[in-house]
């Protein structure tokens, strides 16, 4: 053998062209990188990417929480949600408007969403305990629900979701007080007398005492988890220790650690005053897609929604 003769290079593997995988390969692909990316970018690649992003079926479950972190420019993101709500057709089951959500938009989600069985409401502060109660009224299928924020939940709120989602099966309280001494069993007692069928609470960061925890695991006696975390009222010694570690299989205890809670370094003093603030579309982004599309009629929002996204 000729020494001389350079080292033959590896085969070159052959090009893959990602628009001719299946189409249920690239659905699921898709239907991992979140509604913002969708809108903002994956939608936008090709025609084939496009057609996909536009099945009622890849709008099924709408998680809008990473919005900030997708977005280099000023954007709406309630308009976004709507036009995302739209896309479902009826056929929305999870939605997470984190944030952003308002009575309006949670409005709009249940006039159109029957079939809603997720809803999730972080630090939502212009959704109203009456906004609630009036949504909630069109969720007859609602089998989860977890609302974070800084403020108690009204019995009435309470009792209206009871009312309206016998369904309900798992119910996430994040309350972020501050003052743990005070002490409150309203929203407990809420839950035991009209929650019988919940299997999963969160009651984080409550006012609650002992008196209400044990209404709880009287009211509710299907409970497989309950997490008690930052629930300083409540003393675990004794029997209602005793009961709780017999009747629940999954239990977090009031100092039990917080680091997936979004209440770790936060308090009321610092609370992300940005969370409100107004959006609105950049100027750049109206230049963007002017060059790449060509639209007539009308000025509405629903004609603007139509230009940034159809």
């Amino acid at each position: 053998m000729d020494s001389r003769r350079p080292p033959s290079s590896p085969p070159q593997q052959p090009y893959r062209n990602w628009v001719e995988l299946p189409r249920d390969i690239t659905a699921s692909i898709l239907s991992r990188v979140g509604a913002v990316e969708i809108l903002n970018t994956a939608r936008l690649v090709c025609s084939t990417w496009r057609t996909i992003c536009n099945d009622p079926s890849m709008w099924r479950s709408i998680d809008m929480h990473n919005l900030g972190n997708s977005w280099d420019v000023e954007c709406d993101p309630e308009k976004m949600c709507r036009y995302a709500v739209d896309k479902s057709c009826g056929g929305l089951i999870d939605i997470n408007i984190e944030y952003f959500g308002t009575d309006d938009l949670l409005s709009y989600i249940a006039d159109r969403s029957s079939h809603l069985k997720r809803l999730r409401l972080a630090f939502c502060d212009d959704i109203s305990d009456k906004g609630l109660s009036e949504a909630v009224t069109k969720f007859p299928l609602l089998e989860e629900l977890a609302i974070s924020r800084y403020s108690s939940i009204s019995n009435e709120a309470l009792e209206a979701v009871a009312l309206c989602c016998p369904l309900l099966t798992s119910l996430k309280l994040k309350m972020g007080y501050k003052h743990t001494r005070i002490e409150s069993n309203e929203e407990a007692l809420a839950i035991a007398e009209n929650m019988p069928h919940l299997r999963h609470l969160q009651i984080f960061g409550n006012k609650l005492t002992n008196e209400g925890l044990q209404a709880i695991l009287d009211g509710c006696p299907l409970l497989e988890s309950l997490d008690l975390r930052q629930c300083f009222n409540i003393s675990l010694d004794g029997d209602l220790g005793k009961r709780c570690a017999e009747q629940i299989k999954d239990l977090r205890h009031p100092n039990d650690p917080i680091e997936d809670s979004p209440f770790i370094e936060l308090s009321e003093e610092d609370y992300p005053s940005g969370c409100s603030e107004v959006y609105s579309w950049s100027d750049d982004y109206d230049d963007y897609y002017d060059d790449y599309y060509e639209f007539s009629g009308g000025s509405d929002m629903s004609d603007l929604g139509d230009l940034y996204f159809d």
